[in-house]
């Protein structure tokens, strides 16, 4: 009985002592009025929903650099800047132009959608057939085959693959291909399940994209998707001759930047390891660029999505430079998410911090909140980090619970996973929910979601989790690894050499 008493006893001034040291630091002390003025600027009706190749995107970047510097913060690598410029490229469809098949006339955006190309009118021109129009080590579809000045005609998507994803992002090396080999036209005959009309929608509009790093010739020569409704027309039996009349994909640069501040770690050997913060701070933009709009509101605000990160972000950095951690921070707020990760994915392929040092990333992204008691972490079992995490929401009263919903893909569709994919752990710190249910739809890419909006309470203790959290992770004596089987651990292997 003296024993259970005495157990009781140390265990009331364990967690007694650990109360107390949690509130010495300086995220317990962290303003709910310093956070709702972030949320009220970033999120605000002037931001027009910061869309990434606008101005207010770019203002968004710089007030995220000039809290960085209002901090101290170092910029990486001896930069200049807290910006790192990210060159995206405008592609904006004309919309005019007809291909002739035998009688028939295929429509623009209705019939056929052109990616790239210069206005361009062939008349009857020989056309060839080359398989997928794909070249590698195992094939190459244009041996043999004389497409010089011809109209070639490929199967859409790439060989022994039935991955949407990596059918699209491999055609534009199919036409580049193409280019190379002479021809005066690429033509891809579309059969992904995707419907026409939400294809025309997304890849035949106005879009950005990463910027190439290298001029390509695959921008001279039309290349063109065929709805799969008419792929009949374009037996290899029948058909010898093509006709079409188009008129220029126009491109050109438009710059964009990610934001990115170090803070020095404490402990002179674990100061050479960082723990990467990130979040992003695009949004989706105003009217019908963003989505479906009210006859009072047109602006897509992005309060949750993703000002509620940003700020976490923000108030990460106040909190660390008061009191810094063992190892180093790297903060990085991303431009791009929201069309494709590609902020991230930039940087991922051009990191200023070399990848090897940054142990642990811990991405802060989501769609909202149904659930205050809780915060959502993708990727919360995956990591040895576990165990902190889960400690630093309970030290802020809420509780870190796993990805609810696994069949929407989170952890592959948020900006964690491209320096997952590099081999670095990188779960993904998100509000908390349970479902994707009628609470969050309400606001997930919706006008309504505004600062007024936001439970700040909630936000004031969301915010001080993902610190305490990261506190903990970058105070470890080890650096966290992946689970045993992850599907990232044999690039974590190949990139820190274990």
């Amino acid at each position: 009985m003296k024993t259970k008493h005495l157990l009781l006893l140390l265990t009331f001034f364990i967690v007694g002592a650990n109360a107390q040291n949690i509130k010495k630091l300086p995220e317990y002390k962290l303003s709910k009025n310093e956070i709702e003025a972030h949320i009220r600027f970033i999120a605000s009706d002037e931001m027009l929903g910061r869309r990434t190749g606008e101005i207010t995107n770019n203002v968004a970047a710089r007030y995220v650099a000039e809290n960085f510097r209002l901090q101290g913060l170092k910029t990486p690598n001896g930069q200049k800047d807290y910006l790192q410029p990210v060159p995206f490229e405008l592609v904006k469809p004309t919309k005019k132009g007809e291909v002739l098949v035998g009688t028939d006339s295929l429509k623009w955006t209705k019939d056929f959608i052109m990616l790239s190309g210069k206005a361009t009118k062939l008349e009857n021109v020989p056309v060839v057939f080359v398989g997928y129009g794909w070249v590698d080590e195992k094939q190459d579809d244009y041996k043999g085959i004389d497409v010089k000045g011809k109209i070639v005609i490929a199967q859409f998507g790439i060989p022994n693959s039935d991955d949407p994803n990596e059918n699209l992002r491999g055609s534009s090396k199919k036409v580049d291909f193409a280019a190379k080999n002479g021809a005066a036209a690429f033509i891809q005959l579309y059969n992904l399940k995707y419907p026409w009309a939400a294809i025309t929608n997304y890849m035949g509009g106005e879009k950005l994209n990463l910027a190439p790093a290298n001029a390509s010739n695959s921008d001279l020569i039309p290349h063109i998707w065929v709805s799969n409704v008419h792929i009949k027309k374009f037996a290899k039996e029948t058909l010898s001759t093509l006709s079409l009349n188009v008129s220029e994909v126009s491109k050109k640069t438009v710059m964009s930047y990610n934001v990115l501040g170090v803070l020095e770690g404490s402990d002179p050997v674990l100061k050479n390891e960082y723990v990467v913060l990130t979040a992003h701070f695009d949004h989706v933009g105003t009217g019908k660029k963003g989505g479906r709009v009210t006859e009072s509101d047109t602006i897509f605000n992005g309060a949750r999505d993703n000002a509620f990160g940003t700020t976490a972000i923000l108030s990460a950095v106040k909190a660390f430079t008061q009191k810094p951690t063992k190892r180093s921070i790297l903060f990085i707020a991303y431009t791009g998410e929201e069309i494709g990760l590609l902020g991230s994915k930039y940087y991922a392929e051009h990191p200023l911090v070399p990848l090897k040092q940054c142990v642990y990333s811990l991405d802060c992204d989501g769609a909202g909140y149904n659930d205050t008691t809780k915060v959502t972490v993708i990727g919360l079992e995956r990591t040895d980090a576990q165990s902190q995490i889960e400690a630093g929401a309970k030290a802020y009263g809420l509780t870190a619970i796993s990805d609810p919903a696994p069949e929407q893909n989170l952890f592959d569709r948020s900006d964690n996973v491209n320096l997952a994919a590099k081999g670095i752990p990188s779960p993904d710190f998100a509000p908390g929910f349970t479902a994707f249910d009628a609470e969050i739809n309400k606001f997930y890419h919706q006008v309504s979601d505004s600062p007024e909006s936001v439970n700040y309470n909630y936000l004031l203790k969301f915010c001080q989790a993902y610190i305490y959290s990261a506190r903990l992770i970058a105070d470890r004596p080890t650096a966290p690894k992946w689970k045993a089987g992850d599907k990232y651990e044999k690039a974590f292997n190949e990139l820190y050499g274990k």
